[in-house]
Parts: C-alpha cells; structure tokens; sequence
C-alpha cells in the first residue's frame, strides 16, 4: 500500500517562496505520473503541476507557470514543489498524488500554505 506525507507547507508572504515535499513509502514513485494539486475554501480542487512516468516531462496549470518548479528525486522516492513569487491567490490546501487527473489511486493528506501579509 502506498502512502503519501506532505510537509513544507506554512505562512509566507506575496512574493515568498515555499517548497512542498512529498514522501512516499510502501511502492516507488517513479511507477507513476506524479501530480500535485490545490483546493481553495469553496473551490473546486486543481491540478497544479504533472511529472511523467520516466523522462520528466512536465506539465503546469497556467496560473502557476514561470513560478512553481515540479521535480522528483527518486532516490528519497519524493516529490517536490518548489513555488516561488507567491500570491494570495495560491493560498490553498495542496496535495500529491500518483496521477495527474482529478481520480488517481493515492493521495496524500494535504498541507496548507497560506500566503498573506
């Protein structure tokens, strides 16, 4: 059974910078696309970023592009979702999961990022 923990979520200010870790345990990332994707309060959740299966191919939603960097170092098995010039708007609960569509087998348990002055 695969599990997803997400960490590296927090409060920072616009224009800050975070970086999201997802660890994997109990089966290999790199066997799956691997996506993160956000849910604000009242809103539907989104894809964000997309990684490929094997050669890295990288996908993002176009509100995010030029400032989030999707990346995975399959020798910790982890994901990562280095965001930088942050807005408010990104302000959400972000998730990892094995897929890029909006029904993939495992998802993570979320973390927060709040961005605000």
């Amino acid at each position: 059974q695969l599990q997803l923990v997400e960490s590296g979520g927090g409060l920072v200010q616009p224009g800050g910078s975070l970086r999201l870790s997802c660890a994997a345990s109990g089966s290999t990332l790199e066997h799956y696309a691997n996506g993160w994707f956000r849910q604000a309060p009242g809103k539907e959740r989104e894809m964000v970023a997309c990684i490929s299966i094997r050669d890295g191919f990288t996908d993002y939603a176009d509100s995010v592009k030029g400032r989030f960097t999707v990346s995975r170092d399959n020798a910790k098995n982890t994901l990562y979702l280095q965001m930088n010039s942050l807005k408010p708007e990104d302000t959400a609960v972000y998730y990892c999961a094995t897929g890029c569509g909006p029904y993939n087998d495992y998802w993570g348990q979320g973390t927060q990022v709040t961005v605000s002055s």
